[in-house]
């Protein structure tokens, strides 16, 4: 199994739902492309240049994010799930939706027929990371299933004083995927996103101008909430490669 590229939804509820959408898209400087979907429910956020990877979901209750990530075997990818210890919530063929074994909500669907490009040169900010919160108790199994599905190594099993451990991103894929351990000991793994910044500071402006608000500023990240409260950080690090400034 080859994971050839990942998406991430934002799970946007009713409340707010507008406010919400717009800003992503202005954060994301992207074009909303037309919905689709049986209830209308989905739609994909374009960028100026290359292949799209984030999509937004209208969804009830509070909304969230979740990860798609394309395989080039959705059979053997959603096998592969199970036997780590996923539960597979419907199967579609060439969509398989999944839980992961702490619970947060991935989908495995068919690979593109064509190689797809993220253009990252140039850019100020880029959602380039999904970092998954994970408690405590759960954490060694939820690195261990994700570094086994996806085949990202992570650079040793426990994270840093920072409580960050990021899996390796293959070369051309537009998304890493950041483990973080919480203090709480138990609940659910969930999700937030993170943008790549040439210039935090800056970033942060731009961001309160349309309607976050700074929750918290750390030496290397800032964490802000989006309207609507979904939260989300800035972070030092080059959009061009994803890497630390």
């Amino acid at each position: 199994m080859e994971v050839t590229w990942a998406w991430v939804f934002l799970d946007l509820p009713p409340d707010g739902f507008d406010e919400q959408l717009g800003f992503w898209q202005q954060v994301t400087r992207s074009t909303l492309s037309p919905w689709r979907g049986g209830r209308g429910e989905f739609a994909t956020l374009l960028p100026a240049e290359g292949d799209p990877w984030v999509k937004v979901q209208r969804v009830g209750g509070a909304g969230g994010v979740h990860v798609d990530l394309e395989v080039d075997d959705v059979p053997e990818a959603a096998g592969r799930a199970r036997d780590l210890g996923a539960v597979v919530l419907d199967d579609l063929g060439t969509l398989v939706v999944c839980r992961s074994p702490g619970g947060f909500a991935f989908c495995l669907v068919a690979a593109a027929a064509r190689p797809r490009v993220q253009v990252r040169s140039g850019q100020p900010s880029l959602v380039d990371q999904v970092c998954l919160d994970v408690p405590t108790d759960r954490y060694a199994a939820e690195l261990a299933f994700w570094t086994d599905l996806t085949g990202w190594a992570a650079p040793g099993t426990e994270p840093g004083e920072s409580g960050l451990l990021p899996l390796t991103r293959p070369d051309g894929l537009p998304l890493r995927l950041l483990t973080q351990r919480l203090g709480q000991p138990d609940g659910t793994v969930t999700a937030h996103l993170d943008l790549a910044c040439a210039d935090r500071v800056a970033v942060t402006r731009e961001h309160e101008g349309l309607g976050a608000q700074v929750a918290s500023v750390h030496e290397r990240w800032t964490v802000l909430r989006a309207p609507g409260g979904a939260r989300y950080c800035l972070t030092d690090r080059d959009p061009g490669t994803g890497l630390l400034a």
